[in-house]
């Protein structure tokens, strides 16, 4: 159990720094990641170093923390502004940080901290581009009451729900509130035929169990796909394979890795990758067998994972970490507001410009994210 975490000083005393992300003590990192105000991987220790490791972040990565002592109140990893490309400043991410809302330590100290992070983006740059905010999360939330605060204009660009799962009383109450009915019942058809074609298990491996082969059969599945062939396999490059290796393996701290694999005749034909905080299962990675794409086993696992928060006691909470899955939409019940923003700090340029220009490019990135699907449909049929 983590002792419970008093400030030192005055509120009044907290102030930002822009330091660099490798000076940061990985003691207090991971204990700012203990007391967050919500449980998130996605700016703890482990991901962030796996990324500058694997040369998946700059060298030189800053990030904007608030300190009490040598304590940690605040952090948020951030990609400065570019202004000769009319690039506003950003949160650092990378395809595998799917929520950018700042680490922000719990208790008295939580509104005080967040105020002094917004000054220190303040002195970043005057403009921001903020992408994947989880707008009901407490830090989410505060972030946006703080620059509300201190004067920042803020507009709206994108939203989207995304799928999240509490647990409830059991499986069949769980299965009961799914918004759809007709998924379940045709994830039970699939699952009838897959039995038949030989013995089916459902594994989870945690910390204390084989990480390493675990994510091996993950990294050969998604290669194995329509990912390897467009070469967007982690394993399709060799820096991304060593990131998912360290990502999901064996490590301590308030972040663990987990994986859940679904055997037929105890071959691997599907495999999730995921991160667990604090009792939150974040979903970062699925990917299946295509020869056995008529059972639909990639779905058929997720309905396993669900099945085995409600059977377990390690777990209260599923978070889908994406942005649009179907089959996460249809079993879980609850939604987590994400909404991307232009900011504009007092005296920077007006919001509205800034705001429509991230929606030109929006617009163009949906284009091109279209076009991608046509091509990994082409794959699939070649």
């Amino acid at each position: 159990m983590n002792a419970p975490f008093s400030p030192r000083g005055a509120s009044a005393s907290l102030a930002p720094e822009i330091v660099p992300a490798a000076s940061l003590d990985p003691a207090a990192w991971d204990a700012l990641v203990a007391r967050a105000a919500a449980p998130s991987p996605d700016y703890g220790r482990r991901m962030i170093a796996a990324h500058l490791a694997h040369g998946l972040a700059p060298p030189d990565l800053a990030c904007v923390v608030v300190r009490d002592g040598p304590a940690l109140l605040a952090l948020l990893p951030i990609r400065p502004a570019r202004p000769m490309l009319r690039r506003s400043a950003a949160p650092f991410t990378a395809p595998l940080i799917t929520a950018t809302a700042p680490l922000v330590a719990e208790g008295p100290a939580f509104a005080p901290a967040l105020a002094a992070l917004v000054a220190g983006l303040a002195r970043v740059s005057d403009s921001w581009r903020w992408p994947l905010l989880p707008a009901g999360t407490p830090a989410g939330a505060g972030l946006l009451a703080a620059m509300a605060e201190a004067g920042w204009g803020v507009e709206t660009v994108s939203r989207f729900a995304r799928p999240v799962l509490d647990r409830f009383p059991d499986h069949a109450a769980c299965l009961a509130a799914a918004p759809s009915r007709n998924r379940v019942k045709d994830l039970r058809r699939r699952r009838r035929r897959l039995d038949a074609l030989g013995a089916v298990r459902v594994e989870t491996v945690g910390p204390a169990g084989d990480l390493g082969a675990a994510c091996a059969a993950f990294l050969a599945l998604e290669r194995a796909g329509w990912k390897g062939r467009v070469g967007t396999a982690l394993a399709s490059r060799p820096a991304t394979a060593a990131l998912a290796a360290d990502l999901f393996g064996a490590g301590e701290g308030p972040v663990t890795a987990r994986a859940d694999l679904l055997r037929l005749d105890g071959v691997p034909i599907a495999a999730s990758v995921a991160l667990t905080c604090r009792r939150t299962v974040f979903l970062l990675k699925t990917a299946y067998d295509e020869r056995y794409a008529a059972f639909a086993p990639g779905a058929l696992l997720e309905a396993e994972i669900v099945r085995a928060l409600h059977e377990g006691s390690e777990a209260d909470r599923l978070d889908s970490a994406t942005q649009d899955s179907r089959v996460l939409a249809d079993l879980y019940p609850g939604r987590s507001e994400i909404v991307g923003f232009a900011a504009s700090a007092p005296g920077g340029p007006p919001v509205a410009a800034l705001a429509a220009a991230l929606r030109r490019s929006g617009a163009w990135r949906a284009r091109a994210a279209a076009l991608r699907a046509w091509l990994r449909r082409a794959a699939a049929r070649g």
